[in-house]
This record gives C-alpha cells, sequence and structure tokens, in this order.
C-alpha cells in the first residue's frame, strides 16, 4: 500500500526515477543478496543462516521503508505551498530556544562538530543493531513490531510535512559566510523551489537529500530506537547514550528548530502508542481464540 502510494504521487507531481542509474546498484545487489539468502536458509537449515536469512529480512524491509520516505518527501515537497519557518522560529523564541547561540558554540569547536555529525549519522547503525539482536535471539514480534513503529511514525510525519515545510534555521537564520556546515547542509533552500517550479522531475535513489524539517523524523527515530533498545537488557543503556547524543546534535547537524522537535517526540510516541495497543489488542486476541478452541480428548 505504501508503494502504491508513493507512486500515485510521483504521478502527480511530475516526478520520476530512474531505474537505470548507476547508483541503484547497491540497492539491486542488496536485495539479490537477501533473496539468495532466503532461498539458501529453505534449502540449508543451518542454525547461522537461518539468522542470516532473518536479519537479511528485516534489513530489506527497514531499507525499503527508508527510501519510499525518503523519495515520498520529494512529491510532498513539490506539492507543499510556502514556508512556515517564522512560525517554528517564533515557537523556538517563546521556547526560549537559541538556535543561533547553539549553532556558534558547535561552529567554535570541532571536537563538537565530529561528535555531533557521528551521533546524527547514528541514525543508520542504531535500527541495524536493534533488527540483528531481533534475528539473532529469534524475536522476529518485537523485530515487526519495531518495523511497524518506524513505519508508522515515518507515514506520520510525511502526512504533517506538507503542512510546515520549511527551509531549517540555518537558512533562515544566519546571513553571510558560514564558518560551519552542517551534515543538513542548505539543501532544503534550492531543492524545494525548483521541485514546485519542476525543474527537478528525476529522483536518484543514491541522492537522497533530507527535505522533511517538521516534524523531525531524527527525533521521531531516536525515541522509537530507545522504545525497541529498552526491551534488550544488554544493550538498553547504549542505545539510550547513543540516541540522547542524537537529539543533542540534531538542531545543528540536522538544522531543526526545537519546536520541530517537539513535534517529532509527539509523533513517536503516538506510533509507539498506537503500535502498542494493536500488538496488545491481536495478542487478546490469539489468547481468546486459544481459550475458545475445543479441546481434544
Amino acid at each position: 500500500m505504501s508503494f502504491i502510494v508513493l507512486v500515485a504521487l510521483l504521478h502527480h507531481a511530475g516526478l520520476s526515477i530512474d531505474p537505470w542509474s548507476p547508483s541503484n546498484l547497491p540497492f539491486a545487489a542488496a536485495a539479490l543478496t537477501v533473496v539468495a539468502l532466503r532461498l539458501a536458509a529453505r534449502r540449508w537449515r543451518a542454525p547461522l543462516l537461518v539468522i542470516a536469512a532473518r536479519t537479511g529480512a528485516f534489513y530489506a524491509a527497514l531499507t525499503a521503508m527508508v527510501l519510499m520516505g525518503a523519495v515520498a518527501s520529494y512529491p510532498l515537497a513539490a506539492m507543499s505551498q510556502g514556508f512556515s519557518d517564522a512560525a517554528l522560529q517564533h515557537a523556538d523564541r517563546l521556547i526560549g530556544f537559541d538556535w543561533i547561540g547553539m549553532y556558534d558554540t558547535v561552529a567554535a569547536h570541532r571536537s563538537l562538530q565530529v561528535l555531533g555529525t557521528a551521533a546524527y549519522r547514528s541514525i543508520y547503525l542504531t535500527p541495524a543493531v536493534i533488527l540483528g539482536w531481533f534475528a539473532w535471539e529469534g524475536r522476529n514480534a518485537d523485530a515487526y513490531r519495531f518495523l511497524a513503529t518506524f513505519w508508522l511514525a515515518a507515514t506520520i510525519t510525511l502526512v504533517l510535512y506538507p503542512m510546515m515545510p520549511a527551509v531549517g534555521p540555518l537558512s533562515y537564520l544566519w546571513h553571510g559566510p558560514l564558518p560551519y556546515l552542517p551534515e543538513s547542509e542548505t539543501w532544503q533552500e534550492g531543492l524545494i523551489p525548483a521541485l514546485r517550479a519542476g525543474r527537478d522531475t528525476v529522483i536518484d535513489l543514491g541522492q537522497l537529500r533530507g527535505l522533511v524539517s517538521a516534524p523531525s523524523f531524527h527525533t521521531a527515530a531516536a525515541f522509537v530506537f530507545i522504545a525497541a533498545g529498552w526491551q534488550i537488557r544488554p544493550l538498553r543503556w547504549a542505545v539510550v547514550a547513543i540516541n540522547v547524543a542524537m537529539l543533542l546534535s540534531t538542531p545543528i547537524e540536522g538544522t531543526h528548530y526545537l519546536s520541530d522537535m517537539i513535534l517529532g517526540m509527539l509523533v513517536a510516541l503516538v506510533a509507539i502508542a498506537v503500535v502498542g495497543f494493536v500488538a496488545a489488542e491481536r495478542g487478546s486476541g490469539r489468547c481468546e481464540a486459544r481459550e475458545l478452541r475445543p479441546s481434544r480428548v
């Protein structure tokens, strides 16, 4: 269903993906590897091979979600209007958050830049570790619950994004030469108007840029990761520490307003609650079905 909706969005916005682009080769190679592992695991039931196939399936599902979500932000940006930076910055002022002051501090310290970039990029590492652990332990239900929560958080983020598109505080607040260029750079300032004007019509999967400002998906992902990682006792505090660091890095490296992040946190809490409720209902439904099933004499 997500793929069908994505195709409809691309068609409506007049956008397309070049299937023969060389940048697609890593994704094609990964997909073939996953299929090969699944087929091999069915033929030879070696424990390590089964775990590898299970891990590959989880990674494939996560990668598909990430790719579809990133691609979907392009047609949604093309169909959006105006920018919400003034309102988001006003909200930050009411909270008392000084983005420029934080940026000045990071720009003046190379160590903060290196640590912030590493923490911001951990959004790719943490889910791989969590899913790998679930695969190793055979906790398929926990893995699927994590994937469902991640998908729902991404979906809610994308639904809300066109209502509050923004170029981000770096482009909106900073004027003059940049002493430090964060991880997210200033793509939105040029790319969103180009998409709206129909100048960029072909999406390169190897050059995808983060376009979502509010809600902050890095923030939503951090809370989803913490909720999933809390179920893994040996990794619990490591996951919390890494994602707290990612949250601290997000205003600068992700060029986000604090109000973006608060919205992202709320998105994550809703996704966690909804998936938890559905999982509990499905669990109780199975228990009732087992209780009603007649026993054999």
